[in-house]
């Protein structure tokens, strides 16, 4: 029996996994489709905002994504006509310049104050790092099983397969996406808006591929030629999808380039395409009993922006570190109602900016001023530096109000010095154990003797900073608590459960 069964093997459920086994735990990931299965509905590309990044880095994640990244930018320059080889080109410069840090509603979030972190690729590419990784570390990854039922009891959690296997485990996660059979078998309320848009990406070969624009605001809506070879992408305001389900044919693409462009497009012959919608809704609670929910299953909104995939994989090393203390028995059941706690506010902020993208992207003179004025608006210091932290991610703050001004933020950046010598404090989390943070630089004082009943879950470090005081920093990058010296052990006992 497992300690946790992972519904969902795309990337929140292949994190989630890595997170838990980090942590000491046993997860099994049950996923419906196949590996080619996933890889054939792999369109678009999804983007790595600078908190994502961050977190990867904590794991050691960052360079084997980014080789995959400049892989598959490489791939698409050798296979593109030149003027669109040199629009690949113009994306590499501005991703190794470190300038892109995404956009909002299409208006972009250029910046030269800083090098930004932001990676691209191809969702499958992504998950491949992830299974991999996931693999190395001996997490148990079963493909082609579908779960049709979740139920469960006083003592454990049960997933009910296709063809009537049953599997048991302490605890379930949902990673199944937005029609998440986890969510609506075992009753979270998803409420929110209906879609209002229909949005198309397909692969797609076109009579004349000049006469669609790289992107276009139309007259009926919005076009966009993809980065990928023979990618096309249409977003049409008509209420949203009949069937999102019903294979897409050439006429259908045909029809919505025509109708967003008002030009006569030919499409010659489609290959795949899949269908999305505005449709946004939120779970009330992301955690009932023994059963939880992250990524998708939790939250669902317009793809604008790029930020559900980031929002999901930061639900992943949230829930990772904690789930896996309460399964081993060192840290109590409560620790994972912060979840919720932590994890709904952030989310509801991205369901407002993603519905006010959406608004923005309607055609029509009175939507194109007030992108204009928005346009202007960027272009002041405080602006872009509000709007670029929202869709980075790291405006982040799991304890507003908070006393001291780091906790509940993102770690700072620094070096440290533990017992295996001087490193950044990223690296100094990759073990999946939190870190006591003294950042006076100075000897021990008797702090490694306060940790010393947490030591299976903490290490100590040191930092000259000027400061006399001490950091408590979780494992997935988050200052827990701040103070003196005195405080650390009620702190430790907190987050990390009591002493041995």
């Amino acid at each position: 029996m497992a300690d946790v069964i992972i519904v969902g093997g795309g990337p929140v459920g292949l994190l989630l996994a890595c997170e838990l086994k980090l942590g000491g735990a046993d997860p099994l990931v049950l996923e419906a489709a196949t590996g080619e299965e996933r890889r054939t509905r792999s369109l678009g590309l999804r983007s790595l905002n600078a908190r994502t990044v961050q977190s990867l880095a904590l794991r050691g994640l960052v360079e084997p994504v980014a080789e995959a990244q400049w892989a598959m930018l490489g791939e698409f320059a050798g296979d593109r006509e030149p003027a669109e080889a040199d629009v690949v080109a113009l994306m590499v410069e501005l991703l190794q310049e470190g300038l892109i840090r995404g956009h909002f509603s299409g208006l972009p979030l250029l910046d030269e104050s800083g090098k930004a972190e932001y990676l691209m690729l191809k969702q499958h590419k992504l998950e491949t790092v992830l299974a991999e990784r996931a693999a190395a570390m001996g997490v148990r990854i079963r493909q082609g099983c579908a779960v049709v039922d979740v139920a469960q009891d006083e003592s454990a959690a049960v997933a009910t397969l296709a063809g009537g296997r049953v599997e048991r485990a302490a605890y379930l996660v949902g990673c199944d996406g937005g029609r998440s059979v986890v969510r609506k078998r075992s009753g979270f309320a998803f409420d929110g808006t209906p879609p209002t848009m229909t949005g198309r990406t397909a692969v797609a070969e076109l009579a004349a591929p000049g006469a669609v624009s790289s992107a276009l605001r139309g007259p009926g809506g919005l076009v966009n030629r993809s980065l990928v070879p023979g990618e096309v992408a249409t977003i049409e305001f008509d209420g949203g999808p009949d069937d999102r389900d019903a294979p897409m044919t050439a006429e259908e693409l045909e029809g919505s380039l025509r109708r967003v462009t008002g030009q006569d497009v030919v499409v010659k012959r489609l290959e795949t395409g899949i269908r999305y919608s505005d449709n946004t809704r939120h779970a009330e609670t992301y955690r009932k009993g023994r059963v939880l929910l992250a990524g998708d299953a939790a939250h669902v909104h317009s793809p604008i922006g790029g930020q559900g995939l980031n929002l999901g994989l930061q639900d992943a090393v949230n829930l990772g570190w904690k789930l896996a203390l309460v399964v081993r028995g060192l840290a109590p059941d409560s620790l994972l109602d912060t979840y919720t706690a932590e994890r709904h506010p952030v989310a509801a902020r991205v369901l407002r900016n993603t519905r006010a993208q959406v608004a923005l992207m309607r055609p029509g003179p009175q939507v194109e001023a007030l992108r204009e004025v928005l346009g202007e608006v960027l272009e002041l210091p405080d602006a872009k530096r509000h709007f670029g932290r929202m869709v980075e991610g790291t405006d982040v703050d799991y304890a507003p109000g908070a006393p001291h001004p780091q906790v509940g933020r993102f770690a700072p950046r620094l070096e440290a010095t533990a017992d295996d010598g001087a490193r950044p404090l990223a690296e100094l989390l990759r073990d999946g154990r939190g870190l006591v943070l003294d950042l006076s630089g100075g000897p021990d004082d008797g702090l490694g003797g306060a940790v010393a009943g947490h030591r299976d879950r903490v290490r100590v470090a040191h930092a000259a900073t000027g400061d006399a005081g001490v950091l408590l920093v979780r494992p997935d990058g988050y200052v827990a608590w701040a103070g003196g010296r005195d405080g650390i052990g009620d702190a430790l006992t907190t987050w990390f459960g009591p002493p041995r």
